[in-house]
């Protein structure tokens, strides 16, 4: 659906984006992250025809964002992170300027504008002006307009922002529910987010694309130990159940995590590819002590996130 290749982008001497290429398929959304600075907002701008590239290509639904800008803007529903909205305009009549800039035919206005009211939760502040809402309500708004003609494609640059846990919850929801009818590219900086609505990440930084895959991927990917929780119970204090788990061939590192009751929780690190669920076992029982729960630790994205940007970025071969 989406097809960015060698994308270049210079102000300058200064290199905002050096050669990145990815793709979103159809229906998909895609988290795309990358540090402050790393060149996502430029990316976006390029996608979205507000800006040219230096050289490379963006396609949307097989049209070129250059050769082509019309139709491929037309497919395309864009949420900046600063909502491009009229102060003294009320909902409706903003969204029906954002109607007649999009060209939706009249007898569709109407019905269209009232499902996304709906859709996002506005049909309430629908004749109140856009200076008297609240921050959450203004990025609704912004939400509403992107949505405004149908478009195949949303981009969406940190949607999220300045809502309230509950909203945030119902936007994500919202997110998630539209992938059946949009094609999704979503930038955020909140990484539970990515985990809860996202498909696959393309991770930027310095300009350059550093990793790209499936949520799975990363929260799954190999590192150089395995980790899980383990909570043990007995007449053993701590200090005798930590040196028996400490003690199992394969075990690297023993935290305690704290005391429930009259159980010990730790956290442990085994060598990658080392299975010592059965020497813990035995070490716990030969220290006359009962293992309560053992489940593994997965990695997160917050971690993959660290690693990555904290290496020299590389631009991955094209696929």
């Amino acid at each position: 659906m989406i097809e960015i290749k060698d994308l270049v982008k210079r102000y300058g001497q200064i290199q905002a984006l050096d050669g990145i290429s990815f793709h979103v398929r159809r229906g998909e959304i895609l988290g795309f992250l990358g540090p402050n600075g790393a060149g996502k907002s430029t990316t976006m701008n390029i996608l979205t025809g507000y800006i040219s590239a230096t050289s490379g290509s963006v396609s949307v639904g097989g049209y070129d964002i250059i050769d082509s800008p019309v139709e491929a803007k037309k497919l395309i529903g864009y949420l900046p992170e600063q909502p491009p909205l009229y102060q003294d305009m009320t909902v409706n009549e903003y969204l029906r300027f954002i109607c007649d800039i999009k060209s939706v035919p009249l007898k569709e206005r109407k019905r269209q504008l009232d499902e996304i009211l709906y859709i996002v939760k506005i049909g309430d502040m629908r004749d109140r002006l856009i200076k008297n809402l609240s921050k959450g309500y203004r990025q609704r708004v912004g939400l509403a307009q992107a949505l405004v003609g149908n478009p195949q494609v949303l981009v969406l640059d940190e949607p999220t922002v300045g809502l309230d846990p509950k909203q945030i919850i119902e936007i994500r929801k919202l997110i998630s529910a539209l992938r059946h009818e949009h094609t999704i590219i979503l930038s955020t900086h909140i990484l539970q987010e990515v985990s809860a609505v996202c498909s696959a990440v393309v991770v930027i930084n310095r300009g350059k694309l550093v990793a790209q895959g499936s949520v799975s991927d990363f929260t799954s990917a190999e590192g150089t130990v395995n980790k899980f929780v383990i909570c043990v119970a007995g007449a053993a204090g701590k200090s005798d159940a930590q040196k028996a788990l400490q003690s199992t061939d394969g075990v690297r590192r023993v935290d305690f995590v704290r005391m429930d009751k009259d159980s010990y929780i730790f956290n442990v690190e085994s060598e990658k590819n080392t299975d010592v669920r059965r020497g813990v076992f035995n070490a716990v029982a030969r220290a006359g002590m009962a293992i309560l729960e053992l489940r593994p630790i997965g990695r997160t994205l917050e971690e993959m996130f660290i690693d990555i940007v904290n290496k020299e970025p590389v631009q991955s071969e094209e696929e």
